[in-house]
């Protein structure tokens, strides 16, 4: 009765050591007698299939093997790109710090910056939500606004890169949606009649955003808004900026609209 448990016993353990070799077999990495370059390599062709989580992997790998080396840095970047491409923003923006502090002087840098005003640009700039309908003025600003200052810092300290002029028309619309994330936040309080609180973000976008169409709207909220509340002064004054500034504007006059929509040939 005792040899039976002891080979019960034995037979278990046997089983056991059986399942942790067969475990640590598993989990031998098959790419520990690849050189740098094939392991680079192979994290490119991953990239050119798809198949970007396993690039992430081998990517990481490479950081480690070729630490202090280029091949790291462009690791580094193909990572971020990879962890865009999976919808991992954070993660990606979260690489590109990594690396715009640990290589200030890096001549990828340029492209660093890019990169991370691309993965905010995108991520929360696109032009509408398919889901909701709901346009960007509508959502939070703040990775407008993070996407808006990595373009500014790439444009100014590297205004001949060949990222920058791209950059510069993202940061035009940036502008014009942050604008226009104010103005429909002074409507949503003119709607509900919060008047000083409606010119209060009307007048951020007037003095932050001069150049943009939203200022447009952003004035004649403003005009609408010392009107209700019997503010004459303000209202007129206000309301020569709007006209001075937008001579065609159909805001303050409807009718206009309704002619440019008039066929030519109606003469009534």
């Amino acid at each position: 009765m005792l040899r039976l448990k002891l080979s019960v016993v034995w037979m278990a353990f046997g089983l056991v050591c059986a399942i942790l070799l067969s475990g640590c077999a598993a989990e031998k990495d098959a790419t520990a007698n690849w050189s740098v370059d094939k392991l680079y390599s192979e994290a490119k062709d991953e990239m050119a299939a798809g198949a970007y989580d396993k690039a992430i992997g081998y990517y990481e790998k490479l950081e480690g093997r070729a630490a202090g080396t280029a091949l790291a840095q462009q690791a580094q970047l193909d990572k971020a790109w990879a962890q865009y491409k999976t919808s991992e923003p954070v993660q990606a923006v979260a690489t590109l710090d990594r690396f715009i502090k640990l290589h200030p002087a890096s001549p990828a840098l340029d492209y660093a910056l890019y990169l991370k005003g691309v993965v905010n640009f995108n991520d929360n700039l696109g032009l509408f939500s398919s889901l909701t309908n709901q346009d960007l003025a509508e959502r939070d600003p703040k990775q407008a606004k993070d996407s808006f200052e990595a373009f500014r810092e790439l444009t100014t300290r590297f205004p001949d890169s060949k990222y920058s002029p791209d950059a510069r028309l993202r940061m035009a619309y940036i502008k014009n949606s942050l604008a226009r994330s104010n103005v429909y936040v002074a409507r949503y309080y003119f709607k509900r009649g919060a008047y000083v609180a409606a010119i209060n973000r009307a007048q951020i976008t007037v003095n932050e955003y001069r150049d943009v169409p939203a200022v447009e709207e952003a004035l004649f909220i403003m005009v609408q808004s010392y009107d209700r509340l019997g503010l004459e002064q303000l209202r007129d004054d206000t309301r020569r900026v709007l006209e001075t500034t937008y001579p065609d504007s159909t805001l303050l006059y409807p009718e206009r609209a309704a002619a440019a929509k008039k066929p030519w040939w109606k003469l009534w």
